[in-house]
């Protein structure tokens, strides 16, 4: 692996984890690599959640297992984690450091965050003025008083920082510092403002009210029209209506939640009528864990509603993937008049990274609705296999959608003639999806004798073990768009005399949909279903198992 320092924090729900990871990534991210990693429990208050902040002076996006400092914030903090902790692992407990004394003496318990956040300041030598710019910042909507007992607790525990020291020292790294340290849900949000989202309708359901969240704290400055529904089956109906209408709208939700969307997505395949949904995976079935990781709803996504209508399938690996394949779902909706799926996880859009600046594609923003005419035909067949879209009330034409099979212009009818020419029309539309395919990412060697292959948030894990496993014969492939799958990716496959594909599910769903739609097959399953990402560790250990010497 990647040199690097593994912090871990371990308390319970309520005690502040999140502000003490917020302020730590940040203020590291002047002078470090930082990539942090959430652990919790379902619970509003008391459990235990855990906090992974990882420190390099290189690139880093992935989990590692082992702890170099552990704080115990509580009786209940070290439980979960005896497998992590080995002889080199340095553990801080509250009573050691006494954190509730100290934050009473800055001015409340509240404030033991703060208190810890100065400590690890220290014991990582970052500037305290980078540092207390950090806590101004954090609390600049609140009274003075806040404001400097907060930084008068920062001070206390940068000082109690100086009597310690760190067995592990990282060098601090000479990167530019144009790099944006946000996590995956405000990474989606960009995207889905930058592909023009305007109308955002969803049903609170972890782990996808993030992006929710989000885009309705931009809805003044963007002009979006967010409405909490009061379940996903609105939603998504609601993001239908609004495509209707001429908005460019998209839903989120999760596997349980998508699960009753699935009669509105047939909807969107019938209508013609551009949909985005967002679904944040998580373990299943029924509640399954909703705070932990999985990669399970791929064949959910991909075998969504009934009858046959073209879709596509989307599945960002990094922050940047989740930004650009976002912008694009919008104007692939638009573009193909189909449901586009931007698949994501727990794992990816609660850990928090480093983006470096992205230039964004205006074309992507690019409206293909038309100006109607009074003959208009909203399902009229055309050369391009596209009908033209038209909204209500943008022309002098009518505008019909019917969720019963219909003729050109709209009407319903029950000709067998005009329903094979019409169900016939939608599947054509998946050799024209093609044109658009969202192009692999190969890491490594070109003349490679060994192809790992996975899509999403593994990515980030397979490209550290990529680039410290010193192999030459072994590359990995990132697949961007999981459906539908380009014949052009058999070229990947055709020179490797071993395939292996990692996935954060049970099955290999990505495995056998490479089977099934490109008859390609796979020698090596690697697979985790337990609610946790892969861990860098375990990642080497079962590759070098199945590459060999």
């Amino acid at each position: 692996m990647k040199n690097s320092l593994s912090i871990v924090l371990s308390g319970e729900a309520g005690q502040g984890l999140q502000t003490i990871e917020e302020l730590v990534v940040s203020a590291a991210s002047d002078s470090y690599h930082v990539f942090s990693v959430k652990d919790l429990m379902s619970r509003v208050r008391g459990g235990n959640n855990t906090v992974e902040i990882r420190i390099s002076s290189e690139s880093i996006h992935a989990f590692q297992h082992s702890i170099d400092l552990l704080f115990l914030l509580n009786e209940d903090a070290f439980y979960r984690l005896k497998d992590r902790v080995s002889h080199q692992t340095t553990i801080f407990t509250e009573a050691e450091l006494k954190l509730n004394e100290m934050a009473k003496e800055a001015g409340g318990s509240i404030l033991m965050n703060v208190i810890l956040f100065g400590l690890i300041g220290s014991l990582l030598k970052l500037d305290k003025n980078s540092c207390t710019m950090r806590i101004q910042g954090k609390f600049k909507n609140k009274s003075e008083k806040i404001i400097e007992d907060n930084l008068k607790a920062f001070e206390l525990g940068y000082q109690k920082g100086s009597y310690y020291s760190i067995p592990k020292q990282i060098d601090k790294t000479a990167f530019s510092r144009n790099y944006k340290t946000i996590d995956g849900n405000e990474a989606v949000g960009i995207g889905a403002l930058a592909g023009g989202c305007n109308f955002i309708a969803a049903y609170p359901m972890s782990p996808s009210t993030g992006v929710f969240l989000y885009l309705i704290n931009q809805a003044k400055n963007f002009n979006i029209v967010a409405e909490q529904a009061e379940d996903e089956i609105a939603a998504a109906n609601m993001t239908i209506g609004a495509w209707y209408a001429g908005a460019r709208a998209m839903t989120t939700t999760s596997g349980g939640g998508f699960d009753l969307m699935q009669e509105a997505v047939s909807l969107s395949g019938i209508t013609e009528t551009p949909c985005v949904i967002h679904i944040a995976q998580r373990p299943g079935p029924a509640t399954g864990l909703p705070t932990r990781t999985e990669q399970a709803d791929l064949n959910l996504a991909v075998y969504s509603g009934h009858g046959e209508f073209p879709k596509i399938v989307l599945a960002p690996g990094t922050l940047e993937d989740c930004v650009t394949l976002t912008q694009k779902a919008f104007y692939l909706a638009d573009k193909y008049q189909v449901p586009v799926f931007v698949l994501t996880d727990q794992f990816l859009l609660d850990s928090m990274g480093q983006m470096e600046p992205i230039q964004l594609d205006d074309k992507y923003l690019h409206s293909f609705i038309v100006e109607t005419k009074s003959n208009y035909q909203r399902y009229a067949f055309t050369e391009t296999g596209i009908s033209p879209r038209g909204i209500p009330s943008f022309g002098s034409g009518l505008v019909k959608l019917d969720s019963d099979e219909h003729d050109e212009s709209g009407r319903i009818t029950e000709s067998y003639e005009m329903r094979i020419k019409m169900n016939q029309k939608r599947l054509n539309k998946r050799e024209l999806l093609l044109k658009d395919y969202e192009e692999a990412k190969l890491l490594g060697p070109e003349d490679y004798k060994n192809l790992v292959v996975a899509w999403g948030s593994t990515y980030g894990v397979l490209e550290e073990f990529i680039a410290t496993c010193g192999r030459s014969d072994t590359a990995f492939l990132n697949i961007k768009q999981v459906f539908p799958l380009h014949e052009n990716l058999k070229k990947y496959f055709s020179q490797a005399k071993l395939v292996t594909v990692v996935e954060n599910n049970g099955t290999g769903q990505l495995a056998s949909l490479l089977r099934t739609e490109l008859d390609i097959h796979v020698d090596h399953r690697i697979l985790k279903s337990s609610g946790e990402p892969f861990s860098i560790e375990e990642i080497e250990k079962q590759l070098e198992e199945v590459l060999g010497a």
